[in-house]
């Protein structure tokens, strides 16, 4: 029960700022993938070097999530999330105003800082400011957004640079982020530090860092030579230094043994990269497909896609406040396997396929989402001490970014296979159909997998 009318108004404010910051993160990391063309044709630059504004941010992310957890977990959580925003917001507008091609690269990369602070952040406070029974249904909130922005992100986005260009994408997300700037500023306490007096494990965050930017670069480049799979094995070999050293480190900026002494802990995380990687090139495939094979718009397209972000969004807080009554781990493991069902559908496209059939698949996937994300997210917070928000969640954004690039390796992989250097969107569609088909079956076998691992927690 709340004390008083001021803790629901900053419950409310908490809501506001981490919902909006949720959305724009992940928002601003897909919204740009149709913009591509664009944005190499008006700086003169190929579209490999463009799509580093996708692959730079990314990286950023996820390499710097969990040192920037461990400082707002030693710090000041709302001191690092503030910040995180303004950095944002200030990226946004120098996006706009970028002169060449490296000016916005920069841009990028340092908004991918700012975003790591936030997602390094948004989600321990948002946890503190309620009660434990209510963890369940805030995470929905929060996770909800951050799917929406995901998947909303390439419609949305393809919306705005076909009409107004690709600067109106950051100056939407500048704008939302101003708004969420100024609620959290203004409206959030300032707690003390959980983990005050602790250090940084420098050395620990180092050897992190290295190990996350290696491992993702060499395998987004994978099939590009054999320098990214060096890269790959390095980011492979710098990671197990990190783990020796964690687990001999009196104050680790991760606390690697719980992986080893909580089971639960450990698998609750690896389901949710085995969820991220087995769904996140779900939009990608079957917009494709819609386009290539269906002969829609992109516009079109988008448009039918919406059904999984829209069951996401309006499910994703009522999942979460079930788990907060019922087991999480059960529900997750649910949600895990309606995700194998979605899939499963898809192993089972042809050219001919209903579009009633393909929403469905949608829909039950979108379904599966809801189910899995925040319970699990709760299941996972459940396992840690307050002191440990910042670098748990910090875990799970990682995971998230190592699920997608994983996810889009597999897609990278199959088409190699099959399509050689024929882009997707020229491809013959009985090929492409193919590729779509064996690529569900290794997404599906992954759910499956993942609701074993899933249902082995206690």
């Amino acid at each position: 029960m709340d004390k008083n009318p001021e803790d629901k108004s900053i419950q409310k404010m908490t809501i506001l700022v981490v919902v909006v910051t949720a959305f724009i993160t992940t928002f601003t990391g897909s919204a740009l993938n149709l913009s591509i063309p664009d944005i190499g044709h008006e700086f003169g630059v190929s579209a490999g070097l463009v799509g580093w504004l996708v692959t730079g941010y990314t990286l950023a992310v996820a390499a710097f999530s969990v040192p920037l957890g461990r400082l707002a977990d030693i710090t000041c959580r709302k001191t690092v999330l503030v910040t995180g925003i303004a950095i944002f917001v200030a990226c946004c507008i120098a996006a706009v105003f970028s002169v060449s091609m490296i000016m916005l690269l920069v841009v990028r990369i340092l908004q991918g800082i700012g975003a790591s602070m936030i997602f390094s952040t948004n989600m321990a406070v948002l946890i503190s400011a309620f009660p434990g029974n209510k963890r369940g249904r805030v995470l929905g909130y929060s996770l909800a957004a951050t799917y929406v922005g995901l998947s909303a992100g390439p419609v949305v986005g393809g919306i705005l640079n076909h009409n107004l260009g690709w600067k109106s994408i950051f100056i939407l997300t500048g704008a939302l982020g101003i708004i969420a700037f100024l609620a959290a500023l203004l409206k959030l306490p300032k707690e003390k530090a959980e983990s005050g007096g602790k250090s940084m494990d420098i050395p620990g965050n180092l050897l992190y860092v290295c190990f996350i930017v290696l491992l993702m670069y060499g395998l987004s480049e994978i099939g590009k030579g054999v320098i990214p799979a060096v890269l790959a094995a390095a980011g492979i070999g710098f990671g197990i230094l990190f783990v020796r050293r964690e687990l001999k480190a009196e104050e680790p900026a991760v606390k690697v043994i719980m992986f080893k002494e909580n089971i639960g802990y450990a698998f609750s995380n690896l389901s949710a990269l085995l969820n991220y990687g087995a769904t996140f090139a779900i939009s990608y495939l079957i917009s494709i497909y819609l386009q290539v094979v269906m002969g829609y718009s992109s516009q079109t397209a988008g448009l039918i896609m919406i059904a999984q972000p829209a069951i996401m969004a309006v499910l994703s807080p009522l999942a979460g406040r079930v788990s907060d009554r019922f087991s999480p781990f059960k529900m997750s493991s649910l949600g895990m396997a309606f995700c194998a069902a979605g899939a499963g559908m898809f192993i089972f496209l042809r050219e001919d396929t209903s579009l009633v059939l393909i929403i469905v698949a949608l829909v039950i996937t979108g379904f599966g989402f809801s189910l899995f994300s925040s319970p699990n997210t709760n299941a996972v917070m459940s396992y840690v001490e307050k002191e440990d928000y910042g670098v748990a969640s910090s875990i799970l954004a990682t995971m998230r970014s190592i699920g997608h690039t994983l996810s889009m390796v597999i897609v990278t992989i199959v088409v190699t296979r099959f399509l050689a250097d024929v882009p997707l969107a020229e491809a013959d569609p009985q090929i492409l159909v193919r590729v779509i088909n064996i690529s569900f079956i290794i997404f599906t076998a992954i759910c499956v997998a993942g609701v074993f691992i899933s249902l082995k927690r206690k």
